[in-house]
């Protein structure tokens, strides 16, 4: 600052002309050369060679500009001379870029100080500056938004050519080539899930679809409802073959074909807790429905034994998980009881190892991803788990994870998970206690539902969800890529995803109150249309709900809950009108507190023909 100072104790004397004009000349050379002057001291602070120099230099334009003033023929020539050094030597950028801008205020204010004490006005030409630094706000802006433009890009990046391709595979099958394969291969090929297209929706329904199940022939469709019903459809003639009372009081989440029972047995479960088991006979109606087990909490999913009539799985937000065998007396028998260190983890969603029926994984109210073995299950010895899993980044995180479902592959050797407000995750069920994840797929947004995510393909070659912004997304497992994205459901939120178990084929359902169909039939390759931006929103709402840091799956769960609990009571005050409020309030009571072992025996609906 010493020497800065030395020049702006000079720039007075270059003004006035001390060095080299007479007093009689200063006022001509003072009107003459205001401005070039001051954009010649700003010259003298923004080179970045020696400062001495630069003093010699503005003494040799100060005796030319004396000159100057005194040969009025020479003053444009030399106007143009120090425009010219100007240009040249391009002042119009700040050298020092880490200088603060508290510093070059400071300085503005010490020449016009000095200008004020020589009492010259101040020039009208104003110091030529560069351009102004952007803020610290403007620039993480930016960089953030280039950020997610790689991320999206990312995303979205073109694929390699698919290696099967239809016609020749066509080709094959009509000269005898594996006539088997086509079918196994054609469902599993990029080829035509970027060519779903939605073929028609199944309308019956009065309420949202929270479940969808194919039966093993993959002829009928079960779906359950808000409105307590269920309905098994013939999904490709469009029309309802069977609609019952689920003997549920609140709404149905879960109705599945048992397997290996001529598909006359449904299990299901609700917001009400119950367990319940419907039985259905070769006229094409139900004849009872009756409950299994109680859960004291919702019951959300329940996991199938593979080959089993019999046997299944439940897990309920109690944190209770029963095994259920329909042959026993008392079918429901408590397995294990979900816990981290002493706290009870509530559950979301059960699923059973298809290679390997001894074990099944939870998810829930917790970041943790649990398996269990039937075998090994002793609750003093680390609470019963055989091992958990969990995105290393979210063990630790400040955020609240949830679980909101989970699948096996198709072989078991791969376990897909779902979180709130977070990606969906891919974790090998072969790795130890404690690994991460191997596969992450990104762009849709879970956070105001408990939503379904499923595998696609045969040999689980694709990976589906919902999201809340009303699309299905398609990624292939390999590359995470997003591979088709469609709009699925007006109401805004898709729940439910059930590929077809031998066609290319998916049923969907959500929020609105039909199911949907679709199918590979579109002529040309879906572009993809209008991703970029749904990526972008759905990056940024998330992002700006993480900020808030309060617990958004409780708030939006509720709402949810709430608002339809209102509609369904709406629906039922003139079905309810006989019952007094009293007896209606009890019977609710304890349908919810009460377990099947403490109970008096399974509940039995008699069902009426639709």
């Amino acid at each position: 600052m010493g020497d800065r100072s030395n020049e702006l104790d000079l720039k007075p004397d270059f003004r006035n002309g001390s060095l080299s004009s007479s007093p009689e000349d200063t006022e001509e050379a003072r009107e003459s050369s205001s401005g070039i002057e001051v954009e010649a001291s700003d010259l003298s602070l923004s080179l970045t060679g020696d400062e001495h120099m630069a003093e010699d230099e503005e003494e040799a334009d100060g005796e030319r500009r004396g000159e100057g003033g005194r040969h009025g023929t020479e003053k444009e020539s030399s106007d143009e001379r120090d425009s010219d050094s100007l240009e040249d030597t391009g002042t119009y950028s700040i050298v020092d870029e880490e200088e603060d801008e508290e510093d070059e205020e400071g300085e503005e204010r010490e020449e016009e100080e000095s200008k004020m004490e020589d009492g010259q006005p101040e020039p009208r030409a104003r110091r030529r500056r560069g351009p102004k630094r952007a803020s610290e706000p403007e620039r993480d802006s930016s960089e953030e938004e280039a950020a997610l433009e790689r991320w999206v890009h990312s995303e979205v990046a073109a694929l390699p050519p698919p290696t099967w391709c239809a016609a020749p595979a066509l080709g094959g099958r009509e000269i005898g080539r594996d006539p088997r394969a086509f079918m196994y291969r054609a469902c599993g090929a990029r080829t035509f899930v970027e060519r779903l297209r939605l073929q028609h929706s199944l309308e019956h329904h009065a309420g949202c679809v929270n479940t969808l199940h194919f039966n093993r022939r993959g002829t009928w469709l079960a779906s359950g409802s808000d409105d307590l019903k269920v309905v098994i459809w013939d999904w490709a003639r469009r029309k309802p073959v069977l609609e019952f009372d689920s003997g549920h009081k609140s709404n149905v989440f879960q109705a599945k074909f048992l397997p290996n029972s001529g598909d006359s047995t449904l299990a299901m479960c609700a917001r009400d807790g119950q367990i319940r088991i419907a039985e259905l006979s070769a006229t094409e109606c139900c004849k009872s429905t009756k409950r299994v087990a109680q859960h004291k909490g919702s019951a959300h999913k329940l996991a199938l034994e593979p080959d089993s009539p019999c046997t299944f799985l439940s897990a309920g937000e109690d944190a209770v998980v029963f095994a259920i065998d329909l042959r026993q007396e008392r079918p429901a028998s408590k397995l294990v009881v979900t816990k981290e260190k002493d706290k009870k983890v509530g559950l979301y969603t059960i699923y059973m190892n298809p290679s390997n029926t001894h074990q099944f994984a939870v998810g829930g109210r917790d970041q943790f991803v649990r398996v269990y073995d039937q075998r090994k299950i002793n609750e003093n010895e680390n609470n019963g788990v055989l091992k958990k899993f969990c995105p290393h980044h979210l063990i630790n995180s400040e955020s609240k994870a949830n679980i909101t479902c989970l699948v096996y592959s198709h072989d078991g050797s791969d376990l897909l998970a779902s979180y709130n407000d977070e990606d969906i995750y891919l974790f090998n069920s072969s790795h130890s206690d404690g690994a991460d994840y191997v596969k992450r797929y990104k762009g849709h947004r879970n956070n105001a539902t408990v939503k379904g995510v499923n595998f696609y393909g045969p040999k689980s070659e694709f990976v589906v969800s919902g999201s809340d912004c009303g699309h299905i997304f398609l990624w292939e497992k390999s590359s995470c890529q997003i591979v088709q994205f469609m709009e699925g459901d007006k109401g805004g939120v898709v729940n439910c995803l059930e590929p077809h178990p031998h066609l290319p084929v998916l049923a969907t359902s959500g929020l609105d109150h039909d199911v949907k169909i679709w199918a590979p039939t579109s002529e040309a390759v879906n572009g993809l249309s209008g991703l970029t931006e749904v990526i972008k929103k759905n990056k940024r709402e998330r992002d700006e709900d993480c900020l808030r840091h309060t617990d958004l799956f409780d708030s939006h769960m509720l709402w949810f809950l709430m608002h339809h609990l209102r509609q369904r009571r709406h629906r039922q005050r003139p079905r309810d009108s006989a019952v007094g409020p009293e007896e209606e309030s009890e019977d609710s009571t304890s349908s919810s507190e009460s377990s099947d072992e403490e109970g008096d025996g399974p509940d039995r609906v008699q069902c009426m023909p639709s």
